[in-house]
């Protein structure tokens, strides 16, 4: 009886757990990598946005994107060019998704790493910065189901298939006289979606945090969810 009374306790534990999971919000993870030359400090630099791909080019979509791009430049000092005004740099935008891969995880077991909370019972150490809006950015921070997971021994043997998608956002600046490149950049994240309306804004975001960054330095961001008022 001891023994019934113990499973059902174990059960009703693991039952809270994946409730509490499920209730969850998901962070976004973007790993992003910059490269710069002679970026120049911001001192009211004029600048233009342009789709790297021409397919883009002039689309209502990626108008609203690159109205994203500009705000982030304005907010660090630079301007956006006026209607028949020659620029000084020229920032070029590109942006990516893939058709999916299926991923299998454990979907039960004290291992699993968000039993006890969002960052777990001391599994995770990370780095909390404030951004823009007062949205919060960790650094470092791992989720084992999206980037490569735990491998045996955790859990018990229910399996769950998802799909995982991979995203990219690629931002290159130049300077207008000579073409000379000043600035390239790319945040990559990988999502259990793949609407590009939440994705991009957030990849945009990952990749202006702490911008421009120590060239050849690749850092791994999470944009926190938003708390619930």
């Amino acid at each position: 009886m001891k023994t019934l009374t113990f499973r059902r306790l174990s059960l009703a534990a693991l039952t809270a757990a994946t409730l509490a999971i499920a209730g969850c919000a998901t962070p976004f993870r973007a790993d992003v990598a910059r490269f710069q030359t002679q970026l120049p400090a911001p001192q009211g630099q004029s600048f233009t946005v342009e789709a790297g791909d021409p397919r883009l080019a002039g689309g209502i979509e990626f108008g609203q994107y690159a109205n994203l791009v500009s705000g982030e430049l304005t907010r660090f000092g630079y301007r956006p060019a006026a209607p028949g005004e020659r620029p000084d740099m020229v920032v070029r935008m590109g942006y990516d998704i893939d058709k999916g891969r299926e991923r299998v995880r454990s979907t039960s077991g004290f291992g699993d790493p968000w039993y006890g909370g969002y960052y777990g019972r001391g599994f995770y150490r990370p780095v909390i910065v404030t951004g823009r809006g007062g949205r919060r950015f960790v650094y470092g921070y791992r989720d084992p189901f999206l980037w490569g997971g735990f491998g045996p021994g955790f859990g018990y043997n229910d399996v769950e298939s998802y799909t995982v998608y991979t995203s990219g956002l690629d931002l290159q600046i130049s300077r207008a006289s000579d073409g000379y490149r000043l600035f390239e950049g790319r945040a990559e994240a990988q999502s259990r979606d793949n609407n590009l309306q939440a994705i991009v804004p957030n990849l945009v975001e990952a990749m202006f945090t702490g911008f421009p960054g120590n060239s050849g330095e690749k850092v791994r961001i999470t944009v926190a969810p938003p708390e619930k008022s």
